[in-house]
């Protein structure tokens, strides 16, 4: 069989393998080494099994020492909150805290309420959880005085079998694909020779932004939100190379 015909079998079968699989590919046949390459993407996923709840506050005062004062003891309270409610220590982790003064525009253009701040405080944490406890967390961190919470982290403790699960699929995938351009080829595919894979992690952050609210229910008569578990995602890239008997 000359080349071209080689070719244009080769890109029917192609086709046809793109139609049906749907996953990113790259095919290549040598005659010279007698083997057949294929990169193929697949996915894998799984209900998350840890939660990283943001919570954090945002408070404003007079003056330095006045926004500090009530910085410290949101800061206390939600925390002390956290861990009254059964969250250990070691999952409350600091990610961020500041005390500055207002720009220019904010001094100039101040909500009713603050019409004298002069300063504003602000600080967070990520509090790692069971996903089953993530509204509760936050509900309580809330209630707590953390006005300025809600993004949560959807992880896996351990993703490394979600990555083999993807690993396996995308491999699974990449040897149907040589078995059908072998046949499109009138040719047997033979063991596999070599494979790598990348893996890439996609973690569900679904974004809220919660502020105190003037006017709100009394907070002991407020329930929790109701929030579920996401999916957590694995994406993994394999490059394969068969052999051709």
């Amino acid at each position: 069989m000359t080349r071209l015909g080689i070719a244009a079998l080769g890109f029917a079968a192609v086709t046809s393998v793109l139609a049906k699989a749907q996953v990113a590919q790259t095919l290549g046949i040598s005659r010279d080494n007698r083997t057949i390459t294929v990169t193929a993407t697949d996915n894998a996923f799984a209900m998350a099994d840890q939660a990283v709840v943001q919570v954090g506050y945002q408070a404003y005062g007079d003056d330095e020492s006045s926004a500090y004062a009530e910085g410290s003891r949101r800061s206390n309270a939600v925390t002390d909150a956290l861990r009254v409610a059964g969250v250990p220590a070691d999952s409350i982790e600091s990610d961020d805290q500041n005390l500055q003064p207002l720009n220019e525009y904010e001094l100039k253009n101040p909500p009713a309420a603050l019409k004298s701040a002069r300063f504003r405080i602000t600080q967070s944490w990520s509090v790692r959880t069971t996903p089953d406890s993530a509204a509760r967390v936050l509900d309580v961190a809330v209630k707590a005085g953390a006005n300025q919470s809600g993004s949560i982290g959807w992880e896996m403790k351990d993703g490394s079998m979600l990555e083999a699960s993807a690993s396996a699929k995308a491999l699974a995938h990449a040897q149907a694909i040589a078995a059908r351009m072998a046949d499109g080829l009138h040719i047997k595919v033979g063991p596999l020779l070599y494979a790598s894979n990348q893996a890439q992690e996609t973690v569900v952050r679904p974004m809220i932004a919660m502020r105190a609210m003037a006017g709100a229910l009394p907070q002991a008569k407020v329930r929790p939100l109701s929030i579920s578990s996401r999916r957590v995602e694995r994406s993994a890239t394999v490059f394969a190379i068969f052999a051709i008997e």
